[in-house]
């Protein structure tokens, strides 16, 4: 079973909106406004917008895209009760490296993967790319600091594969993995290549 959406909050629409479509290469598909729940019973809600982007890139006119790779959310939210200096950044709000918290979507081939990466850099970002072995991720931060990725699974998982996690999931010391990820990076393209 899929996921139907990952929901997060902005505080720059317009910047979000810029990255989620011309960045990444998602289709919007929809925006609710409506009132924000009351903080305390009595107290004045203020009002949001939550606005979806379809990940599979083909919008949504074909139809249904649940079960098809799912939605990413954004909120918008206008609520003297929250506030408008709220973070965004879900690493640094928890007190995280950058790395820890990441959103990860499905290069289903390496061709994918690559026409990914090449967007990104025409739009000025460099990239880290990564071979964990089992898949190879490209990684960059969107403006309110999160990092995303596009994966590629490179081989399916064995059953040594699935007997390892078991056996590590919850030991406290448990081995190292013997692959050490490769890692390279990306710089952005020189502005002609933009045109």
């Amino acid at each position: 079973m899929g996921f139907h959406h990952v929901a997060l909050a902005t505080s720059d629409t317009a910047a979000t909106h810029h990255f989620y479509t011309e960045v990444m290469g998602f289709a919007l598909a929809k925006v609710v406004t409506s009132p924000t729940p009351a903080q305390r019973p009595g107290e004045h809600a203020g009002w949001s917008k939550h606005f979806f982007y379809d990940t599979t890139g083909a919008g949504v006119t074909s139809g249904d895209v649940s079960g098809e790779g799912g939605l990413i959310a954004f909120w918008e939210i206008h609520d003297a009760g929250i506030g408008d200096s709220f973070p965004v950044d879900i690493n640094a709000a928890a007190g995280l490296p950058w790395w820890v918290n990441h959103i990860a979507f499905d290069a289903p081939t390496r061709g994918d993967l690559d026409r990914h990466r090449d967007r990104w850099r025409s739009h000025g970002h460099t990239v880290l790319e990564v071979d964990h072995e089992f898949c190879t991720s490209i990684y960059i931060r969107d403006p309110s600091n999160n990092m995303v990725e596009f994966c590629h699974t490179t081989r399916p998982f064995t059953e040594a594969d699935r007997a390892r996690a078991h056996a590590v999931l919850l030991d406290d010391s448990p081995e190292l993995d013997a692959h050490t990820p490769r890692v390279t990076v990306h710089h952005p393209l020189p502005a002609t290549a933009n045109a």
